[in-house]
């Protein structure tokens, strides 16, 4: 029997990256899986690869830091599939100019609310259904930068993954007695689009020894498919090859 069968999957930036591979791994596992993301197009094609493999997959752009596309997705979700068990916050960016000295007000802003604001609204949105149901699984992809501020990565990231930690063990301790359980998935380095947004973006070489998309979605996956009386609340991941960044901050 498919780990996932008769699971309805949210998965939040899902056109592209640890979003996309994450739909990919759910989908083969046997769940309907839905992507959310503000570009339709990316969405649409990563739903048609999956139906090609005759997985169950559908699209539904929406911005995860706007409250009522947040409420919106849910909503779509439970009244066509009657349920929502697996939420993935995937969703997530930076930005170039990182450091503390060039960060500005509107990129702080920025950040914290695409990758912690974000992360809140569709959770929030998604556990009034999740307390009625009695069963639901939460997992957020986070950063080892949210417990371990990095220069790479800049304060804005670095405050706002810690906000999901955080935040990933707040909703355990207010629903875990609904049945309901959160996991902050917090890699290293990962090798997505994502990386062209760095002041000085990795090679093709660095890229092959970081982390990939799959392996992040096999330990969300692995966290999705443990029995229900098991909760995994924080998963840290590294490649096993640590770069020396030194180059890149200078």
């Amino acid at each position: 029997m498919e780990p996932m069968a008769d699971q309805v999957c949210l998965v939040t930036g899902g056109g592209s990256g640890i979003g996309q591979a994450t739909a990919t791994a759910l989908a083969r596992a046997g769940a309907t899986v839905v992507v959310a993301g503000r570009r339709r197009e990316p969405l649409e094609e990563v739903v048609t690869g999956l139906t090609r493999e005759g997985l169950t997959a559908a699209a539904l752009p929406g911005d995860v830091t706007d409250p009522a596309d947040a409420d919106g997705l849910v909503a779509d979700i439970t009244e066509r599939w009657g349920r929502l068990d697996v939420l993935v916050n995937s969703a997530g960016a930076n930005v170039p100019r990182r450091d503390l000295a060039s960060l500005s007000v509107a990129d702080w802003t920025a950040v914290v609310e695409s990758n912690l604001t974000g992360t809140f609204l569709v959770t929030h949105a998604a556990l009034p259904g999740m307390r009625a149901q009695r069963f639901g699984t939460i997992v957020n992809v986070s950063s080892i930068a949210g417990y371990r501020a990095m220069e790479l990565t800049g304060p804005a990231y670095n405050a706002a993954k810690a906000g999901v930690n955080a935040f990933t063990e707040s909703i355990n301790l207010a629903d875990r007695r609904h049945g309901i359980r959160a996991c902050a998935v917090c890699p290293g380095e990962v090798a997505t689009p994502f990386l062209a947004f760095r002041p000085t973006p990795p090679s093709a070489a660095a890229r092959a020894t970081m982390l990939q998309p799959e392996d992040v979605a096999a330990a969300v996956l692995f966290v999705a498919t443990l029995p229900p009386r098991v909760n995994v609340e924080l998963l840290t991941m590294y490649p096993t090859q640590q770069r020396d960044w030194s180059a890149e901050l200078r």
